[in-house]
């Protein structure tokens, strides 16, 4: 599992407001969409659950960012029409919403992994719940968390819950990458890595795509 690289983008600073200009300041910020990734693979919005009508009408994953009565921070759900109107019902405040692009995945990779599979000390995965698009899971690392070598089977987007600072050693390289809470990254599929937890526990959601789920048009 490839959390900690930053591929080629930077989600704070590449993220662009698509909230309606003309509404009232209360509004606009109730149906502000924020892209923070956008690639081949994957749209990522960070937004609120009063958006999700303004969506387009695709499938997607939503991770609440927030706790509710009844329901911890990174509870995920899949939604087949995120726009619907029964959406907004089913999750509260601060949300990430995944929703897959239809285009073709790349080869797959030599001796790829899926999330978990790789060697690791500290670490622990929770299967959230999959189906014939994703696989979703809840991660930890422990403070001190290892995470061996080893190379992406899937593209992943890794929705960040807690924030944090994760190691990361790629190309024979070392970053040390600084998450706050709602951060998001893409893990490509074929791409490999190892990481360490270099701060406090981290809490991430992992949302594996399934080759079906990016088919061509």
């Amino acid at each position: 599992m490839r959390w900690l690289l930053i591929i080629g983008v930077s989600f704070a600073a590449s993220a662009f407001d698509l909230s309606v200009n003309h509404l009232a300041p209360q509004t606009a910020q109730v149906a502000a969409l924020r892209v923070v990734l956008d690639n081949p693979r994957v749209r990522v919005y960070r937004t609120t659950a009063g958006a999700l009508t303004r969506l387009p009408h695709e499938p997607a994953v939503v991770v609440s960012l927030e706790g509710t009565p009844g329901s911890d921070a990174g509870r995920a759900i899949w939604l087949e029409d995120a726009a619907a109107p029964a959406g907004t019902s089913r999750v509260h405040g601060a949300i990430v919403v995944v929703q897959p692009r239809r285009a073709p995945p790349s080869p797959a990779p030599p001796a790829g992994s899926k999330p978990g599979d790789a060697p690791f000390t500290g670490m622990s995965f929770k299967p959230v719940f999959e189906n014939d698009r994703v696989s979703v899971l809840r991660a930890r690392m422990e403070i001190g968390a290892r995470e061996g070598l080893h190379t992406h089977g899937s593209d992943t987007i890794v929705v960040h819950l807690s924030g944090g600072e994760i190691e990361d050693t790629a190309d024979g390289k070392t970053v040390v990458n600084r998450w706050r809470r709602g951060d998001v990254e893409f893990e490509g599929r074929g791409t490999s890595h190892s990481a360490r937890n270099a701060g406090g526990a981290v809490d991430v959601v992992l949302v594996a795509l399934k080759p079906s789920s990016v088919v061509s048009r």
